[in-house]
């Protein structure tokens, strides 16, 4: 399981109530993805790339967003990923997603953007 940081662009940076599409698009144009792709039973991956199926949440949702990306990946035939939106104070939600894929051995990647 790779897991990994990226480096919020500025403009999300720099807003203190950024929402969670604002996180979407800036990574997911980053990584050259397509926002908010409609799948066949018509729900709406956060983020398609080349690779990955990923799903953009608020650390306080992290196990939503693991059934959301599997979900989306079986859906795609993609991996899976979760972006995580990250506060300073939510570090023990990160490690509890961390936790719960390595326990469960899932397949899903994990990158995290500071909020």
């Amino acid at each position: 399981m790779r897991m990994m940081t990226f480096v919020v662009l500025a403009t999300v940076a720099a807003s203190s109530v950024a929402a969670e599409a604002d996180y979407t698009k800036m990574w997911c144009a980053a990584q050259n993805g397509r926002v908010e792709v409609m799948l066949e039973d018509r729900t709406r991956a956060d983020c398609i790339t080349a690779t990955h199926a990923v799903e953009v949440d608020f650390a306080p949702k992290w196990a939503e967003a693991i059934g959301q990306a599997l979900h989306y990946a079986r859906l795609t035939g993609k991996r899976a990923g979760i972006l995580l939106i990250v506060g300073a104070d939510e570090a023990h939600l990160l490690a509890r997603l961390r936790a719960t894929i390595a326990g469960a051995c899932l397949p899903i990647d994990v990158w995290t953007v500071p909020r």
